[in-house]
């Protein structure tokens, strides 16, 4: 509601004369009251001069109306005496929510009816607030209680709570509040309390004031709104935060907001500059910017933008349609931020065209040390090489490239530098130690590196091949296939290398044929034993074929093998280590965590038939899943060395995996073939939760088999009712029954309500465990009293989120070659309580991404990806039961409370069966709360017998856990860099 309105001083009007003229005793009245609000006596006579003054321009002829010039000049005349001298006016209440004025009491007296009372304030004399501006609101207020009171200000987007400013009230006190209101400001909401309680508010001002020296630190925000261009209306994983002067704080990796306009009108096409000033605690990261002209947002035509605290961001943009919604993205880590001034403004083309080619210049590789006639040439030479695409469409294409992520963070950059200098460095191999190895009495392997090139970056190029040259082991040829660049240096570069080393080799295409054709003309002259495959812009850490070759050496069957990887940037800085696990199917089925340094047998390529066409962008996944029908998993190697450096330019799937919709396309492609050629099961591949991730539905039997979920309990009706409703209310899945496991219950609540719902339901059944608490013990027993074919460990104390959790879980463990299947569990705040077990993780196990958010990705995303496990837990756990009593059912013996589930899920896995966790079976965990914590001497020195139980057992694979990396910590459960301190 807009609270600015004409003055009533207005009615002036009813005084003037037929010819326009105002009455002088109405002028006189205006000045005496402006006397009476406090202005000075002297202005008296200034009003009344400018009156004559209007009425003399009134006489004169006029185009308009003489009503039309009388007010405007009366306008005029009112803020002129007014706006810089009345600096306080008092505010009325409009009760508008949960309110009523108590009965027989005074006008001043107030009933709230609920939880979210409120006013609307509205100012006796609008015209102050026109002043813009800080403003103190002051009022007397009383109540019998202390209240939490909060005020919202209206900027144009409603009463939006991430501008609310909070504060308590110890029962009678005058309120003194600072608040920032530009003149654009619609409406002020005042919330007196958060409960249904009486109380008094009297003698409302609102004062102009200079700006307060210290106040609420939410001021120092609303202050800025005025100068930028846009309201931000924060919507997802963003929160105000007023700490150490930041004003926003992100909760998780993918934090925005939407920006609206201030004045109205809409965002054309053409092209703009943005600007805005982020400081971060980070001190530097990465903005993103979504303009949805019509098809809503995505993710390939998103605008990053780079910043650093204590500067202003900048970038040109292009916009292809009319904005019908902007979104902002302030940066994509946790922790705290502030958001000043951001603004968008039109360019014509020759503004654009000057601030890209500027960029291009000072930043491009390619244009270092180029006039500007020279690089303006140079990229006439591309767009020439590129008919389709015009030179301002070049221009724009190597502006983009020259803005590189900074979402590296200062603290995991500097984290894995650290990284790099006390741990991989020290590891790798000395001089003495290579050439010992590569003595030409060894029997060592070839290594043929594949290189398939197009249109590459000279000092890209270059700096690929070198990394070739330098390899400290020597026992390897290059070749390179170039797919008709038509870059014309090319040729002459790979020709001069082809010369300069012997064991260069080069293909020159006649036609470009995409990725999959020219890798196959590179396989046609290749004579190693083996297949390594490299980008033309990537680079080999130097000592990467040595290390693979050591490896084929130690594991003479080795048919795949694979290395660690991390990204470069343009200036060659390393960042974004990707520290993989050992062979994991699953995963790989899920994402293609594979990729580099990827190095294969060529016998096994060669009967394959090499590269298949149809799928370029995923080809190096599709070779993989053609290879796995030929290959014994045993087989397929990991080797745990950062041994590949993939460049990370923006367009790259490096940089992003939204970057290339098209190798999500070829990806479910791949996948789908291999379901239909190599896998026993059906399945259908869809796309996954984050970008470039891929989702299996397994095919369920054709006869739903009957699953028996266990739910051992005591007493706590609540919590036992909630998990067995939850089930009943939200499961697709129908062939179930639910066994009680009832554990002693005395409460007769609980007992009523076991009686209650087997009548309810028939599918639930009651069965009494008169034993003392052994969870081992307890679900071993209701194995046995279970009909099902398959058998589920639920815990009492869970809450089912997602309907079709044990459709999912079913169609997992129905795979004959899987084990357990554990489930996606959230904490009641939902953050996360189990998204798989990682053995040795605090010495014994760990829970893997604990505490992260609900919506977060975790590691490279396995928070959203179907994998492989060591372990699940027990808390949502399902299984054949065939596989349950072939490893004998849980350790009742030495297991009866903790770790029973993770030493299962080892017997399990020694068996020959995988684990899986799945993302897509989420449900809630209120753990443990009907057993309690570990906090008696008995259960505390039970619980360490356990644990040195499971020392005991399982030794030193606590220690390897092949479904994480030994680079990774070992006492966090947030998969961050270890070895440094730990």
């Amino acid at each position: 509601m807009k609270i600015f309105r004409e003055a009533s001083c207005l009615n002036a009007f009813d005084d003037k004369s037929q010819n326009g003229s105002l009455s002088m005793n109405k002028l006189e009245g205006l000045s005496v009251q402006a006397s009476n609000d406090g202005e000075a006596n002297d202005k008296k006579s200034s009003c009344l001069e400018l009156a004559h003054d209007l009425n003399r321009q009134n006489s004169k002829p006029q185009k308009t109306s003489s009503a039309e010039n009388v007010k405007g000049t009366v306008k005029a005349l009112y803020k002129h005496l007014f706006l810089n001298r009345c600096k306080s006016t008092k505010m009325r209440v409009q009760p508008y929510n949960q309110l009523m004025q108590a009965k027989g009491a005074k006008k001043n007296r107030w009933q709230s009816l609920g939880e979210d009372p409120y006013f609307i304030l509205f100012p006796t004399r609008p015209t102050v607030l026109e002043l813009g501006g800080w403003f103190r609101l002051e009022y007397d207020f009383k109540c019998q209680e202390t209240v939490v009171q909060q005020i919202y200000i209206d900027y144009g987007a409603g009463y939006l709570p991430d501008v609310a400013i909070t504060y308590t009230l110890e029962k009678d006190q005058r309120v003194l509040i600072p608040l920032f209101l530009p003149v654009s400001t619609r409406g002020v909401r005042l919330d007196p309390m958060t409960s249904a309680v009486g109380f008094q508010i009297d003698d409302i001002m609102l004062r102009k004031i200079e700006e307060p020296v210290s106040s609420d630190k939410i001021n120092a925000y609303l202050q800025t709104i005025d100068h930028s261009s846009f309201f931000l209306s924060a919507m997802g994983q963003v929160t105000r935060c007023l700490e150490d002067g930041y004003h926003w704080k992100s909760l998780g990796i993918d934090p925005c907001f939407f920006a609206n306009l201030k004045e109205p009108g809409a965002i054309a096409a053409g092209w703009y500059i943005v600007e805005f000033c982020i400081e971060s605690e980070w001190g530097q990261g990465d903005a993103k910017l979504y303009f949805d002209t019509g098809d809503g947002y995505n993710e390939k035509d998103s605008v990053i933008v780079p910043f650093e605290n204590h500067s202003t961001a900048v970038r040109a943009v292009w916009i292809d349609g009319e904005v019908t919604d902007f979104r902002f993205d302030p940066q994509e880590v946790k922790g705290r931020f502030s958001i000043h001034g951001l603004e968008m403004k039109a360019l014509v083309e020759g503004q654009a065209i000057d601030i890209m080619l500027a960029r291009v210049m000072e930043c491009h590789t390619d244009f270092a040390g180029l006039t500007q006639s020279q690089a303006k040439a140079a990229i006439g030479n591309k767009a020439v090489a590129s008919p389709d695409r015009a030179w301002v469409e070049c221009l724009l294409a190597l502006y983009d490239e020259t803005f590189v992520l900074k979402s590296d963070i200062a603290n995991q950059r500097l984290e894995y530098q650290d990284w790099i200098e006390r741990i991989e460095n020290k590891k790798w191999p000395a001089l003495d130690k290579v050439q010992s190895f590569i003595r030409p009495s060894n029997r060592l392997p070839n290594i043929s590196i594949i290189v398939p090139v197009y249109n590459t970056s000279r000092k890209l190029l270059e700096a690929c091949i070198e990394s070739v040259l330098a390899q400290s082991y020597p026992y390897w040829d290059l070749c390179i296939a170039d797919d008709a660049s038509t870059l014309g240096y090319i040729k002459e570069l790979l020709l001069n290398y082809e010369m300069r080393d012997e064991r260069v080799k080069v293909v020159f295409r006649e036609e470009n044929g995409h990725i999959s054709k020219a890798s196959n003309s590179a396989l046609s002259v290749a004579q190693g034993e083996y297949i390594a495959l490299l980008d033309h812009d990537d680079v080999l850490s130097p000592h990467a074929l040595y290390f693979m070759a050591t490896a084929i050496c130690e594991n003479p069957n080795a048919a795949v093998l694979y290395s660690d990887e991390d990204k470069i940037d343009g200036e060659g800085n390393r960042f974004e280590p990707h520290f993989k696990c050992d062979w994991n199917l699953d995963l790989f089925l899920s994402q293609n965590y594979i990729s580099h340094l990827g190095v294969y047998k060529k016998s096994l390529i060669d009967n394959i038939g090499g590269f298949r066409e149809g799928v370029e962008g995923a080809q190096d996944q599709d070779l993989l899943l053609r290879c796995l029908r030929l290959v014994n998993q045993d087989h397929i190697v990991h080797i745990p060395h950062v041994l590949y450096h993939w460049r990370a330019l923006e367009g790259s799937t490096a940089l992003a995996t939204e970057a290339k919709d098209y190798t999500a396309t070829a990806g479910i492609k791949a996948l789908q073939s291999y379901i239909e050629e190599q896998v026993p099961l059906q399945g259908t591949v869809s796309p996954g939760l984050a970008p470039n991730t891929y989702r299996i539905q397994w095919a369920l039997p054709a006869a739903e088999p009957l699953v028996s979920l266990l739910m051992p309990t005591r007493d706590q009706r609540a919590l036992t009712e909630l998990a067995i409703r939850s089930i009943l209310d939200k499961t697709v899945y129908q062939n179930y029954e639910i066994i009680i496991l009832d554990n002693g219950s005395v409460e007769p609540e609980t007992l009523d309500f076991f009686e209650s719902i087997q009548r309810e339901d028939q599918r639930v059944k009651v069965v009494q465990y008169d034993q003392p608490f052994n969870y081992s013990a307890i679900n071993n027993f209701g194995a046995k009293q279970a009909a099902g074919e398959f058998l589920g460990l639920i815990n009492n104390d869970v809450e089912v989120i997602s309907p079709e959790w044990l459709t999912e879980m079913v169609s997992q463990a129905a795979r004959p070659e899987v084990g357990c299947v554990g489930a996606k569990l959230y904490y009641s705040n939902d953050t996360i309580q189990h998204a798989g077990v990682i053995v040795g993780l605090g010495g014994v196990a760990g829970h893997s991404h604990k505490h992260f958010p609900r919506d977060a990705a975790g590691y490279f995303n396995r928070l959203k990806l179907v994998q492989t496990l060591s372990a699940v837990t027990a808390a949502c756990l399902v299984l054949r039961r065939e596989v349950y009593e072939e490893v004998g059912g849980l350790n009742e013996e030495d297991l009866k409370v903790a770790f029973n589930d993770v030493d299962f899920c080892l017997r399990v896995r020694d068996a020959g069966y995988r684990n899986i966790w799945t993302p897509y079976a989420e449900l809630y965990h209120h753990e443990s709360v009907s057993r309690g914590h570990e906090d008696t001497p008995d259960k505390i020195a039970r619980f360490a017998k356990e644990i040195e139980y499971m020392k005991e057992r399982w030794g030193e694979s606590l220690n390897s856990d092949p479904s994480y990396s030994l680079h990774l910590t070992r006492v966090r459960e947030d998969f961050s860099i270890g070895g440094l301190n730990a």
